[in-house]
């Protein structure tokens, strides 16, 4: 690279407030910067009111001013099909089969991070960038035997802002795309961001943050019933008695109190569901034994070090985003150390509403963000 030559970065945009002031910071750092703005498969909708999404053409027209005014060059790319194929079909398999899906964390992996690091190459950049809420450090390697003799390891740090941090959804990564990557606005708490839009003249600081499933136009169960063959059954509570009937069980999650629809001694939580019966089960006891577990399993587990680390190992863990840290011991569920993808999780303390489907991130000394997996 010619010295004194500008660096060039590729900055996912959605026309959010978190993305745009990315882009601010990083011409602050003196960054030529590309926004790239990724067209995704989405549900259509008749209705306007939830037509205001990351993916949707009205996004595209707001961003498309933002980047005129901010002076940015600003790219697409259809990724449609490829995001129907990972993201939506996994999401209503997931489902069908029992499972609660976590789209962000595969939309990250399968989608978004892997567009950026091509347009990347493609535009001759030298970084890609987004608006996640995560730090990134680099620490110089002193351990001269480690795998590949890397000299410098790229960590994942939670964000600034605890209440705003998005790790739990960026822990496939590893290190080839950290080396790559930066988090512009992991320095700062969400009312920062804000102001500094609003310091710009930008519109989106007084933006509404988005909730929603990106895809889906109105909610989840909607979606569901929309695009899966259900069939309605009994549900029985934990005495075996029928107490009411259920809309299909794709719809329902362990734990789930609200819209089991069953009146009486209630509120009900679900406590499981029996596909080849087709029956879902309840309990009025919150603190019913179905409801809590000792320990679990997990599939695909990624390191983000790239080094499998020698088990059993206490660990701090997150099983659902927002949900709190808590203490556990981690192990290969088989003797093949070197070659198992598939560990056990032990508890500290029994915990609540375990669900398969969802990812439980782990996480060390001063927030960093070790790797995960996909709960059994």
């Amino acid at each position: 690279m010619l010295k004194g030559k500008r660096k060039k970065v590729i900055l996912g945009m959605s026309a959010g407030v978190d993305s745009t002031v990315a882009a601010i910071l990083l011409q602050k750092k003196d960054f030529e910067v590309v926004g790239v703005f990724m067209h995704f498969w989405k549900e259509e909708s008749s209705d306007k009111a939830v037509e205001n999404k990351c993916c949707s053409l009205e996004s595209y027209q707001e961003l498309k001013k933002i980047c005129q005014q901010l002076k940015i060059k600003l790219v697409t790319a259809n990724v449609a099909k490829e995001f129907k194929k990972a993201i939506v079909d996994y999401f209503l398999r997931e489902y069908k089969n029992g499972r609660t899906p976590n789209p962000c964390v595969v939309c990250n992996r399968e989608i978004k991070f892997k567009v950026l690091l091509q347009k990347m190459l493609e535009l001759k950049a030298d970084y890609v960038a987004t608006g996640h809420y995560a730090l990134k450090r680099e620490i110089k390697n002193k351990k001269e035997k480690i795998k590949n003799n890397k000299k410098i390891i790229y960590k994942l740090l939670e964000a600034k802002d605890k209440e705003k941090d998005q790790t739990y959804f960026l822990y496939n990564l590893n290190q080839k795309q950290l080396a790559k990557i930066l988090f512009p606005v992991g320095e700062y708490k969400k009312p920062e961001i804000r102001q500094l839009a609003k310091k710009f003249n930008l519109s989106v600081h007084s933006k509404k943050e988005s909730q929603d499933i990106c895809f889906v136009a109105k909610d989840t169960n909607s979606f569901l019933q929309k695009y899966l063959k259900l069939k309605k059954g009994k549900i029985v509570n934990q005495a075996g008695k029928i107490i009411g009937e259920h809309l299909g069980l794709p719809l329902y999650t362990l734990g789930q109190r609200k819209g089991i629809n069953v009146g009486g001694d209630g509120p009900y939580y679900v406590s499981g569901k029996d596909f080849s019966k087709n029956i879902l089960q309840v309990t009025n006891c919150k603190n019913d034994k179905a409801l809590i577990s000792q320990e679990m399993e997990l599939r695909k587990v990624n390191w983000i070090s790239g080094l499998m680390p020698k088990t059993p190992m206490k660990i701090q863990l997150r099983t659902r985003y927002r949900n709190s840290l808590v203490s556990a011991i981690i192990e290969t569920s088989d003797k093949r150390q070197a070659t198992s993808n598939l560990y056990k999780i032990t508890f500290e303390k029994p915990q609540k509403n375990i669900t398969s489907g969802q990812s439980a991130v782990f996480y060390g000394k001063n927030g960093e963000v070790l790797g995960g997996g996909v709960i059994k």
